[in-house]
């Protein structure tokens, strides 16, 4: 790829605590650390942005791991004259819009200067209930929140597999994935026993970063030099296919072959596409979610959940807000201005008998009633309180002061207010 065909990226590169510390000796990999210090400075010296999201502290105890991690990091990343910063987050940080968008600011302004961020969640101070979880599921928030070109999320394998390719020889690796959702493969690798995820936490955060248009890439963590050649492989690919599309020709597949491009392409480009090493390669979503509508999806916790009917959903779809008349039933104890789950549900209720009358008669067989299971649609903070919903549902919305005695507004939550997931595409992090 030449120079004018490149451009600055944002890249996010998430890295295991099995890929920095030794699981049986709760060592630095120096040596690993060492070539990752090296690829991040390679990339920004290419003019690209860098972010590493990093584990290792929970296995050196939190708080002073904490120290001596960034320590390290900055030992490493001195020597080549790099400035890094340390991010610590907690789920709280983000709950908050005002928080949300001064990490964001935080980020820019950096990333702006030059210096790498160092990103990990803030262990000595977080507990179960304003966790991540785990650092893939923070590396996917942090990728949105920048708005990166790439998550690289680095392990112990090289990509990901249709088996579990530790147990059964014959697994194939599955190279390009479209849609998460739709993805058959073998997930059942639990992970090092440093660290807090394994293969699903991957594909969680896979499907929250490729929702907010980021490319999301597994790869093997020992080679970190990979990143860059998945990065050029990447961006060569898609100058192609715009070049494609720009002369009416076919678009070239993700899964391209390099000899099916011999008669389209000129043998310069067909060396740029030499194939990097093994890696699966997460396509993002053509129509992403991002900023506060990601914010709403994922950035905070349900403190409840409102079941709605199919009518209410059509609308929400239509732009218009969740009235009270479309809430069929309400699950725990949320307050004013928390978020909630929205959950839509069918209301259709079947005739037992099958007859007009509802009889049952010797020829009448009750029909087969196609009732769809209740499906999570997306996110909302709401106007009103669980117990106050719980009054008002059902109702119109000019009824809410007649019932309560006064009416905050007369939507349970306004439309900019309610975010909403593509039903097979996309996850929602608790």
């Amino acid at each position: 790829m030449s120079m004018r065909d490149k451009r600055h990226l944002t890249i996010v590169i998430k890295l295991g605590s099995s890929s920095i510390v030794d699981e049986k000796t709760h060592q630095p990999l120096l040596s690993i650390l060492t070539l990752i210090v090296e690829t991040a400075v390679k990339l920004h010296e290419d003019g690209h942005r860098v972010i590493i999201v990093s584990s290792g502290a929970i296995a050196a105890l939190a708080a002073v791991g904490q120290c001596r991690l960034i320590t390290l990091w900055d030992s490493l990343f001195g020597h080549l004259r790099q400035p890094i910063a340390q991010i610590l987050l907690t789920r709280n940080d983000i709950a908050d819009r005002i928080q949300y968008q001064n990490a964001q600011n935080t980020f820019t302004e950096l990333l702006n200067m030059g210096v790498i961020p160092i990103v990990n969640e803030n262990d000595t101070l977080a507990v179960s209930e304003i966790r991540f979880g785990d650092n893939d599921t923070l590396s996917a928030i942090t990728a949105a929140m920048v708005q990166a070109d790439y998550l690289f999320l680095m392990t112990d394998v090289d990509c990901l597999y249709d088996k579990n390719p530790r147990t059964n020889p014959d697994a194939h690796p599955i190279e390009v994935v479209e849609d998460v959702a739709s993805l058959a493969a073998d997930v059942s690798s639990a992970g090092s026993s440093l660290g807090t995820g394994g293969m699903a936490t991957k594909l969680v955060a896979a499907r929250l970063a490729t929702s907010a248009g980021v490319t999301t890439v597994i790869a093997r963590s020992s080679n970190p030099g990979n990143v860059a050649n998945v990065v050029n492989y990447c961006q060569s690919l898609k100058h192609i296919q715009q070049q494609e599309l720009s002369s009416s020709q076919p678009l070239i597949p993700a899964t391209v072959d390099e000899d099916s491009l011999s008669n389209s392409v000129s043998s310069l480009q067909l060396e740029a596409l030499t194939k990097p090493p093994l890696h699966t390669r997460f396509l993002p979503d053509p129509e992403p979610i991002r900023d506060r509508s990601f914010w709403l999806l994922h950035g905070l916790a349900a403190h409840g959940t409102i079941f709605i009917d199919e009518g209410a959903h059509r609308a929400l779809i239509s732009k218009a807000g969740l009235l009270p008349v479309g809430i069929v039933d309400v699950q725990g104890n949320f307050s004013q201005q928390e978020a909630v789950r929205l959950v839509v549900v069918s209301t259709s209720r079947p005739n037992p008998s099958g007859s007009p009358d509802g009889l049952t008669t010797a020829t009448s067989a009750a029909p087969t009633i196609d009732i769809k299971p209740p499906v999570e649609i997306g996110r909302a903070l709401v106007n009103y309180s669980a117990a106050e919903v719980v009054r008002i549902k059902g109702l119109q919305g000019t009824h809410i002061e007649g019932v309560l005695g006064y009416a905050h507004s007369e939507y349970v939550a306004l439309r900019e207010n309610v975010s909403l997931v593509k039903i097979g595409r996309s996850s929602i992090s608790d």
